[in-house]
């Protein structure tokens, strides 16, 4: 006689409404790119649409990375995770070697071997969470004594901010340790580890904005707008322009105007206020709905997963697509100093939008299988 699971079809319902959600991202962010970059693609490469071609390409390769992320098993699977961390700290190293090693914008991030060029910092936003994950999930209970408990996990977050840093990739850097914080802290690390992280986090933070005089000049620009017009502060002021010329409903699909000439680079980092120009407030409402969606579905996951490492997947990654777009936000709108983080799913480039459709297919791993493939870690050996 069949037997109608509720749960299990209401779990289903949920996954299906996070694929409907990572898709509707995807495309959005698909036509956002068209209309922000035809301009700038049609006069540097005399093809309005090189860089929505690139994108789809990158498109397909991330949606067939996020079935399979969607669908491996992740317990089985752990023991590969070590390996893949240590494969993407080599990678970030090789960002320093001459002749593989790229340097662009004044930052040594880029890997480079005959056409093909590789971000390693975004390697790291997969193999990092999933490594963290993979260790606290293994000292579950153990968390509150630092030598047993948490000193590995800190040595390692501290070695790939180290990686990262020395990229000149600061914002990345910075944007890897917080969540990592996080992902210590839904693991249930103790607070007086987090006031002792801070009280060594804050100052050193600021010691090394002043090592780089342009972070130095993105932070006097922030403080006071009207500073260097014309330099540091030109892109994050048409970008406010931008983003306060769209009004309530837009100017429409295409018909924006900024992108054409007054914000340098808008197809990458500032893509967001080429958005917000031709859909106004009503696009911003739905940007914030669609987001709002997939985090609460990844939270939802993580809280019904019955394994703390699924948990802690699920949590991290969630955590990680919705505070880099948060991020990116705040930096275009001029809430925050200028950093090179990309919009989730919007901005150009292939690093940046096959990772995120990775972390997607994780997450949703774990909404599928909040109990099932996922097992204990007591047989999960070695760091």
């Amino acid at each position: 006689m069949y037997h109608f699971d509720a749960e299990k079809a209401l779990n289903q319902k949920t996954v299906h409404l996070f694929y409907i959600c990572v898709i509707l991202l995807l495309g959005t962010g698909l036509v956002t790119l068209y209309s922000a970059s035809y301009a700038f693609a049609q006069r540097f490469f005399r093809d309005g649409n090189y860089f929505v071609i690139k994108q789809l390409g990158y498109s397909a390769a991330g949606v067939f990375l996020f079935v399979i992320a969607s669908r491996i098993n992740l317990e089985k699977n752990r023991k590969f995770i070590m390996p893949f961390a240590v494969f993407a700290a080599i990678l970030c190293g090789l960002t320093l070697v001459p002749g593989v090693g790229i340097e662009r914008y004044g930052a040594s991030r880029w890997i480079e071997i005959g056409t093909f060029s590789y971000q390693p910092s975004e390697m790291v936003k997969i193999a990092f969470p999933l490594y963290l994950a993979h260790l606290l999930g293994k000292k579950e209970g153990n968390l509150s004594n630092f030598y047993s408990g948490i000193l590995i996990p800190v040595v390692i977050t501290s070695l790939f901010f180290f990686l990262i840093y020395i990229q000149n990739n600061f914002s990345t850097a910075v944007f890897i340790v917080f969540n990592a914080m996080i992902i210590f802290f839904l693991a249930g690390m103790r607070y007086r580890y987090f006031l002792a992280a801070a009280a060594m986090i804050i100052p050193v933070s600021i010691l090394l904005i002043f090592t780089k005089e342009h972070r130095v000049r993105r932070l006097v620009s922030f403080l006071q707008p009207q500073w260097d017009p014309m330099g540091a502060g030109f892109q994050v002021n048409a970008s406010r322009d931008a983003i306060a010329s769209g009004g309530f409903f837009g100017k429409g699909i295409g018909e924006g105007t900024r992108k054409i000439a007054s914000i340098p680079e808008i197809h990458s980092d500032f893509i967001f206020s080429a958005y917000v120009e031709e859909t106004g407030f009503i696009g911003i409402i739905l940007f914030i709905a669609l987001f709002a969606v997939l985090g609460f579905l990844g939270y939802k996951a993580a809280i019904k997963c019955e394994n703390t490492f699924g948990k802690l997947v699920a949590a991290g990654f969630t955590t990680m697509i919705l505070s880099q777009s948060l991020l990116n936000i705040a930096v275009v709108s001029g809430a925050l100093p200028a950093t090179g983080i990309p919009l989730p799913f919007f901005s150009a480039g292939g690093s940046s939008l096959v990772t995120t459709l990775i972390c997607a297919g994780l997450i949703a791993n774990v909404a599928k299988n909040p109990g099932g493939e996922i097992n204990r870690t007591e047989d999960i050996n070695g760091v």
